[in-house]
C-alpha cells in the first residue's frame, strides 16, 4: 500500500459537539496523508467542538452540513466515538438516514469506541462481528451482532474499534478497507455472501 492509496477517494466524517479529539484528528490526519479527500459533516454549521480525555478541546470546521449532506458524494465514512457525539447523532434522524446510505449502498463504514452507537440505530449491525468501547457490548449483541474484545476488527464493509489506544491498528485496517473498496458494489449487511453468489452466477 502507497501512501497515495487512497487518491481520488472522499471521506466524510459524521461528527458533532463531544467527539473524542483523538479520534477524530489522528484518524483524518492518516486518511490525509494517504491521499483521501476528507469532509466533517454535521448537524452544525459552522464548526464543532472536541472532548480532550476530560474537559472540552479543539474546534473544528464542518466541510458539509448534514441537512445538504448525501452519501452518493463519498466513499466511505468514518464515524468515531466521545460520549456525547455520538449519543446525540443517534437520536438525530438526519444523522441516522445518512449513515444508513452508507451501509445500503454497501460503502465501507470505519467506527471507533462509542460509534457504532448510530450504525445500530441505522440497523446496520445484524450479522457482523464487530468491537466497540466495552458498555456499547450489550448494544451490539442485542442489535444482532458478534462482539469481540480486539484493537480492531475488519468485517467486509466494516471496521471497528475499541478506544484510543487502538487507533494505529484502526487507521491501518481502516486506510487498507477504503483502499480496496468498490462502493456499492456489495450491501453492507449480512446477507452479502448469498449477494456475491447471485452476482457470480
Amino acid at each position: 500500500m502507497t501512501s497515495r492509496s487512497l487518491q481520488g477517494k472522499n471521506i466524510a466524517i459524521l461528527v458533532t459537539d463531544g467527539f473524542e479529539q483523538s479520534e477524530l484528528l489522528e484518524p483524518r490526519k492518516a486518511l490525509d496523508e494517504a491521499g483521501a479527500t476528507t469532509k466533517v459533516v454535521s448537524p452544525a454549521d459552522e464548526k464543532v467542538k472536541g472532548w480532550n480525555h476530560k474537559e472540552w478541546g479543539n474546534e473544528v470546521p464542518v466541510d458539509v452540513p448534514l441537512k445538504s449532506a448525501n452519501a452518493a458524494d463519498f466513499d466511505g465514512l468514518l464515524l468515531r466515538g466521545g460520549v456525547m457525539s455520538p449519543d446525540h447523532l443517534r437520536m438525530d434522524p438526519q444523522a441516522v438516514a445518512f449513515v444508513k446510505q452508507f451501509t445500503d449502498a454497501g460503502k465501507p463504514v470505519a467506527a471507533i469506541c462509542h460509534g457504532p452507537w448510530t450504525l445500530i440505530e441505522a440497523g446496520a449491525v445484524k450479522g457482523r462481528t464487530m468491537t466497540s468501547w466495552p458498555s456499547l457490548k450489550t448494544d451490539l449483541k442485542n442489535a444482532g451482532a458478534k462482539w469481540v474484545d480486539q484493537e480492531v476488527v475488519h468485517d467486509d464493509t466494516l471496521v471497528t474499534s475499541r478506544k484510543p489506544d487502538d487507533i494505529p491498528a484502526f487507521n491501518r485496517e481502516m486506510i487498507q478497507m477504503f483502499a480496496d473498496s468498490k462502493a456499492g458494489s456489495r450491501p453492507a449487511t449480512a446477507e452479502h455472501d448469498s449477494d456475491l453468489q447471485r452476482k457470480s452466477a
